[in-house]
């Protein structure tokens, strides 16, 4: 899982070459453009294939005693369906396709990258940042769309006293836009972290003299990333019912 190179009898290892977008047919390192097909192609594709194998191909034939695929497809199913109810409430149902849709596709693209030599899509800002921006620009538009001009609300807080209204309307502003890079940042952040770390002690783990100590990190760390892909997924829904709530609710 790392890269060892002897330099000057040192051990020298790079956690983040991981991370790098490389062309799939052709040398390392040719020029990537918009339509060469490169790693993070691959793995997006596989991604989606993941979705529809669970989500659809599993559950065809409907079975009254599911298979194992069927069952964790009904169980996904259900989880989502019920968070989207309880943060959005009946009026947020009829998105529920696509927020089953964003937390499958970040949960499997998260769990494909934790197979040795795949590549974590959702490690990269320019795939994270499409959905942050899809989920912010949907919400945004069907806020003004379902509310008119009272969508504008949202930035006032009524319940606070008269002259700290506008100060906190300035606030709510900033970070209403800032959400979708906060929105992004959190879930590539955390699965680069997780993933460079990981790397780190793989390489540590070539050492003779930490082996055993790096092994044993890799393997705890292996299982956190594990729990980490989930959480990440389930932090993304529920931010998107968050904001979604608000373009349906958007009285304080």
């Amino acid at each position: 899982m790392a890269d060892e190179a002897k330099s000057g009898g040192g051990l020298e290892f790079h956690p983040m070459d991981q991370f790098i977008v490389k062309p799939l047919f052709g040398e390392a390192g040719d020029a990537v453009h918009w339509y060469t097909v490169t790693n993070v192609t691959l793995w997006l594709a596989l991604a989606i294939l993941a979705v529809i194998g669970l989500l659809v191909l599993t559950t065809s034939k409907r079975a009254v005693v599911p298979s194992r695929g069927q069952s964790i497809a009904e169980m996904a199913y259900g989880f989502v369906y019920k968070m989207v109810e309880d943060v959005t409430g009946k009026d947020g149902l009829r998105y529920f396709p696509y927020i089953m849709t964003l937390f499958m596709f970040i949960l499997c693209a998260n769990f494909l990258g934790l197979i040795p030599m795949s590549f974590t899509t959702t490690s990269h800002i320019a795939v994270t940042a499409i959905m942050g921006f899809g989920v912010f620009f949907a919400v945004t538009i069907l806020g003004f769309v379902k509310n008119g001009a009272s969508f504008l609300s949202l930035f006032w807080v009524s319940s606070a006293p008269l002259p700290l209204r506008p100060i906190l309307a300035v606030i709510e502003i900033i970070s209403y836009f800032v959400r979708p890079v906060s929105h992004s940042i959190r879930l590539a952040g955390n699965m680069m972290a997780g993933h460079a770390v990981l790397k780190v002690f793989a390489g540590f783990a070539q050492v003779t003299a930490v082996a055993p100590v790096a092994i044993l990190g890799v393997v705890a760390i292996y299982g956190l990333e594990v729990l980490v892909s989930a959480i990440q997924a389930y932090v993304f829904t529920i931010l998107t019912c968050v904001y979604l709530k608000d373009a349906l609710h958007p009285h304080h």
